[in-house]
């Protein structure tokens, strides 16, 4: 068994911060031989989710980081799991891609800054944002990786493209698993085209079941819808906004090419269509040619 290195990296009393797999290997045949449990941190955005575990050691993975194969042809990415998810997302954006499952930045809503999520982390939680009614959850779009188990053994499953699926059920597997199976080194997935165009509309007043129907309507039609959200009024209420006017909001996103997108919110705002009653607003189309935009995530 190889034993826990004197010289690698210790951040705190009961914290180890690996700096490459070899030591990654190391502690985890440490943590074995001596019955130690590991927390497993990368940039620990979402230590406030969930009920708090129980453990002896915090291993933090903040040094696994980095882009170390990016193919903006072949839409694949392989990167260090503890790459913050900012910095994945401007290097997307320079060539006009994206996580299509469109991660959520849960640092605000837990009282943290924002930008502090990574990778690794996103998928470990298996989190994804509006997006996921079109794309799917971030298990979809799961290549491969590279990690450490339990009993101190690196390994990797899958591959860099999607026919690749030998030990494609692993990376499934350790999506939403929270790290409780092994610690992600480098993760590997897809990546898609961003759309040209989106534009939002917005309905005020529906009652809860007018809502549904229109929602349900709306996402059953030609439409590409990649958001969809009904506020009732209390909770409209609360945004940072006057868009609610003291009434409920039913929005719904659309992405695409911008004469198809015009054509359906002509559709909506024209009366009594699908249920969104006359009552309707359209947030100005924004092009995504060649700019970065930040769209609003749940």
């Amino acid at each position: 068994m190889t034993s826990l290195r004197h010289d690698q990296a210790v951040t705190a009393a009961n914290s180890l911060r690996p700096r490459d797999e070899n030591d990654l290997v190391a502690a985890a045949q440490w943590a074995l031989a001596e019955g130690k449990t590991f927390e497993v941190v990368g940039g620990g955005s979402k230590r406030a989710i969930g009920r708090a575990a129980q453990w002896d050691v915090t291993l933090d993975l903040s040094a696994f980081a980095g882009i170390t194969l990016y193919e903006p042809a072949e839409l694949v990415l392989s990167a260090k799991a503890a790459t913050p998810l900012a910095a994945i997302e401007a290097a997307l954006a320079a060539n006009r891609q994206e996580l299509a499952f469109e991660p959520i930045d849960y640092g605000p809503l837990l009282g943290q800054s924002a930008g502090q999520g990574t990778l690794g982390g996103v998928l470990a939680a298996n989190l994804a944002g509006p997006r996921r009614i079109k794309a799917g959850a971030a298990r979809d779009h799961f290549l491969g990786f590279r990690a450490v188990s339990g009993r101190g053994e690196a390994f990797k499953s899958g591959g860099r493209v999607v026919k690749n699926v030998t030990g494609y059920d692993l990376s499934k597997l350790l999506a939403g698993s929270w790290g409780t199976l092994a610690a992600m080194t480098e993760v590997t997935l897809k990546v898609l085209p961003r759309a040209e165009t989106e534009q939002t509309v917005v309905a005020h007043g529906l009652s809860d079941a007018d809502a549904i129907r229109a929602l349900a309507a709306a996402m059953g039609s030609e439409a590409e819808a990649s958001g969809a959200a009904h506020l009732p009024a209390e909770v409209a209420a609360q945004l940072p906004s006057d868009l609610a006017r003291g009434e409920a909001l039913t929005v719904l996103r659309l992405e695409g090419v911008l004469p198809s997108i015009r054509h359906y919110s002509r559709q909506r705002a024209g009366g009594t269509q699908g249920g969104w009653g006359s009552g309707i607003i359209t947030i100005p189309s924004q092009s995504r040619r060649g700019v970065r935009t930040s769209p609003v995530r749940g």
